[in-house]
């Protein structure tokens, strides 16, 4: 329930290696609240949760320090997942991400598809099996939004899941979509 309106009633989902599912719907359909539950940010009113693996969450927010370039950002994240990750992979998830030349630069001076570029180098150097993305190409380009295709179908032969709550066709083969608020 959020402001006493029920969202999901018998909601029952299952993400296996390999999978993407698409959670469609339109503005406050519940597909932002679903990913936060099974964040373990919100807490469901009923049911059960079972999280098998480790899994990595990117919200609408891109969750930087804006006073941090992408650089500093990224190896902040690194240490928050108690990982040791070389210069040289870090300046890599910088390059595919498209922020050479802004990576020393504080990132409240960048814009906000750059801000989205620097937290989507996190997937970059993810180990997690399991992504739950939210709107992951708002603010992007063409470019990058091609970027976080590649990013995903990546993931997905490498044998990780992805769950991605989008307004934006991911155009997978055996994709699953759920559609929330319908």
């Amino acid at each position: 329930m959020v402001a006493g309106q029920r969202l999901f009633d018998r909601l029952g989902l299952t993400v296996v290696s390999g999978d993407v599912l698409e959670l469609w719907g339109p503005n406050g359909s519940g597909k932002s609240t679903l990913l936060r539950c099974l964040a373990g940010l919100f807490e469901a009113d009923g049911g059960v949760i079972k999280r098998a693996v480790s899994l990595l969450y990117m919200g609408h927010r891109p969750g930087l320090n804006e006073l941090l370039s992408p650089l500093e950002n990224l190896r902040w994240c690194a240490g928050l997942q108690e990982r040791d990750v070389s210069p040289e992979t870090l300046l890599s998830a910088i390059h595919y991400a498209g922020l050479e030349r802004y990576k020393d630069a504080p990132c409240r001076t960048l814009s906000a598809g750059q801000m989205r570029r620097a937290a989507l180098a996190r997937l970059c150097i993810s180990e997690s099996r399991l992504w739950l993305l939210d709107e992951p190409m708002t603010s992007l380009d063409d470019d990058a939004v091609a970027l976080v295709r590649n990013l995903i179908a990546k993931h997905r032969s490498a044998g990780g899941g992805c769950i991605c709550a989008t307004h934006v066709k991911l155009e997978f083969p055996q994709t699953r979509v759920l559609e929330l608020g319908t």
